[in-house]
């Protein structure tokens, strides 16, 4: 069975929120450039796979679930690709405590290098609660 290039972009980007939700440094880091790039509310931030695996094994807010929603892929050229979606998160304390739904709208950048895709830029900007509340009334 025959996946479109599209399709697979789709499941790596829900690979690697999988690997947030699980704690699996490892799967991230085989989906990811080295360096990689993140904007967020926090800023710009470049990092590379040790950097990388300090935040996700010690950092103190972690993805305890996800669901993505609006999925689009627009391949810039055969190389390169941006999948945007919107995001439902749940995030908290790596203890478990102070649990919190987020509404985010995602950007990702994956390029093909040696016959594989790797994240090279994501960028996440949380989404107004009255912007939501637009959306739903349109």
């Amino acid at each position: 069975m025959s996946t479109t290039p599209a399709a697979a972009l789709i499941a790596l980007e829900k690979k690697f929120w999988q690997s947030l939700v699980d704690a699996d440094a490892d799967t991230a880091l085989s989906l990811l450039a080295e360096p990689a790039l993140m904007v967020s509310a926090q800023g710009a931030l470049q990092f590379n796979h040790a950097q990388y695996r300090q935040m996700a094994e010690q950092g103190e807010m972690v993805v305890k679930d996800f669901e993505l929603d609006d999925v689009d892929v627009l391949f810039a050229n055969d190389d390169t690709a941006v999948v945007t979606y919107r995001v439902t998160q749940t995030v908290g304390l790596r203890d478990g405590a102070d649990e919190i739904e987020q509404q985010m709208a995602d950007a990702s950048v994956w390029t093909r290098t040696n016959g594989g895709w790797r994240c090279v830029l994501h960028t996440e900007t949380e989404l107004d609660a009255d912007d939501e509340d637009d959306d739903e009334e349109a």
